[in-house]
């Protein structure tokens, strides 16, 4: 009888009792992964827009990234006859053009120019031939730059600061999200060490703004 107190079936309970703290503290991980997964399918189309536009802005001194010019040539058939008003409205009428020029002008005795906000249409009245130079919009950077700038007002500043949010969630959950010599406390503090110091040693080189 004396022998049941050292059973190993009469220890287990204990043993069990004692893990689960234990497991109830690992417990938080496999939700802070969760949370950060579906974050990050959460913004990954503003994350799209805002990669793309945030390298074609950051070159913004080589080229414009909402807009490409363009250089046509159009032929009307014929000498165009009238003053120049006529003659403009001519144009505009063949090349069906209803936004009304900003000015109209004649350069010489055959060149007349039509000036519009996006582009100038110049005109050859002897021979009816155009040369249409502009600038047109960039499908998707266009709109990709109206957002990242934040042009689209107090409505898109609310988006943006949302997703600015989840960015730091993201930044700071992903820091936890594995234990061990491979989390923040191994590894990870390595790899988010050399990532911080990236900008501090840029600004302390470039000698800063």
């Amino acid at each position: 009888m004396t022998q049941a107190s050292s059973d190993p079936i009469a220890e287990r309970p204990e043993q069990v009792s004692a893990q689960k703290p234990s497991a109830r503290r690992r417990n938080w991980r496999p939700w802070l992964r969760a949370l950060h997964r579906d974050a990050g399918y959460f913004v990954i189309g503003l994350t799209i827009i805002y990669a793309v536009s945030g390298l074609a802005v950051n070159h913004i001194a080589d080229w414009d990234p909402s807009f490409e010019n363009y250089e046509r040539t159009h032929q009307l058939g014929g000498a165009l006859e009238g003053d120049d008003q006529a003659v403009a409205l001519a144009v505009r009428s063949k090349l069906k053009i209803s936004e009304a020029p900003a000015d109209v002008y004649r350069v010489d005795d055959t060149q007349l120019e039509l000036v519009f906000e996006k582009r100038t249409l110049h005109v050859d009245t002897q021979t009816g031939k155009v040369l249409d130079e502009g600038q047109e919009p960039r499908m998707f950077l266009r709109a990709a730059n109206w957002l990242h700038l934040n042009r689209g007002k107090k409505a898109w500043t609310l988006v943006a600061d949302g997703y600015a949010v989840l960015l730091l969630f993201l930044a700071f959950s992903g820091l936890f999200m594995i234990p061990g010599r491979k989390g923040l406390f191994g590894r990870g503090a390595l790899i988010a060490g050399v990532g911080a110091a990236i900008p501090i040693a840029y600004v302390v080189l470039s000698g800063g703004p």
